[in-house]
């Protein structure tokens, strides 16, 4: 890893550790975990509970990016979101990221107190590029084939993880075309966004080539990847989202972006204990 992508990874965690970042759905249809969390007050419990159990990040997202999703208006998405993030700012010792791709929902969003942006589509939204590089908080560029999140299947067939890494090439250009500094960015492939099995696992088995290009997050808790292979209902894939998120972790992931944070928290620090032996690790 360079030095820009080093420094790139130093304001996720500066002691160099693996970043847990927990998932706040305030949506009535995410795939796992829709409607639970609407309340406000549930909200704000929930968010206590991932710090408690060890997350670095809270990601607060008010759109539902599972296939064949409603989309929902930047209003609508700031109503959710904001009086949230409102609330969590200066509460809790805990960074705060909002998922979304829209312009007017990342300015609302940082100035509520979010201090990352993380965008399903890559900063490609008519003025979300401009709008980011403007607000001068770190951004996470995701692949996401067709330009809809929505969407269930790729469409081009071709080795994925060249199209991965020739998409989001792309993309890391225009963020510093914009004048997002290299530290500031860190790049998702996507998995499951329009990406079958086999994708997704060689996806996994060369991450070490997304890497190469910028520090990663890997977001695989609880997808269809974690399931589909052995049978398991969303509520039965703990085991397996963990397993992968080491699978990612091994592969050069500095994040991930989990709905079981405690659980991720423990086997990380086994993770870490093994391969990077440190004085934190004990």
């Amino acid at each position: 890893m360079g030095e820009a992508r080093k420094a790139a990874a130093s304001w996720l965690r500066p002691d160099g550790r693996v970043a847990i970042m927990g998932i706040l759905n305030v949506t009535p249809d995410s795939f796992s975990d829709g409607g639970l969390f609407l309340a406000r007050d549930k909200a704000l419990k929930h968010v206590e509970a991932l710090v408690g159990a060890g997350a670095d990040i809270i990601d607060v997202g008010g759109e539902s990016t599972r296939p064949a999703a409603t989309p929902v208006g930047a209003e609508e998405e700031c109503e959710r979101v904001i009086p949230i993030l409102e609330a969590l700012r200066g509460r809790l010792a805990v960074a705060l990221s909002v998922d979304t791709s829209e312009p007017l929902v990342m300015a609302e969003a940082v100035a509520a107190g979010a201090s990352l942006i993380n965008d399903v589509r890559a900063l490609t939204r008519p003025g979300a590029l401009d709008m980011a590089a403007s607000l001068g908080v770190p951004v996470c560029l995701m692949h996401e084939p067709g330009g809809s999140s929505m969407m269930g299947a790729r469409t081009v067939p071709g080795d994925i993880v060249d199209e991965v890494k020739t998409y989001l090439a792309r993309r890391l250009e225009a963020a510093r075309s914009a004048g997002i500094a290299d530290d500031h960015i860190i790049v998702d492939p996507g998995f499951g966004f329009g990406k079958d099995l086999a994708e997704n696992r060689s996806l996994l088995r060369r991450l070490p080539e997304i890497v190469a290009l910028a520090p990663v997050l890997v977001g695989v808790s609880r997808k269809r990847l974690t399931g589909e292979p052995w049978g398991l209902p969303v509520g039965g894939r703990l085991q397996t989202s963990i397993a992968l998120a080491l699978a990612a972790i091994q592969g050069g992931a500095r994040v991930v972006r989990v709905h079981d944070v405690r659980e991720t928290r423990e086997a990380v620090r086994a993770w870490e204990w093994v391969f990077e032996p440190k004085e934190w690790v004990a």
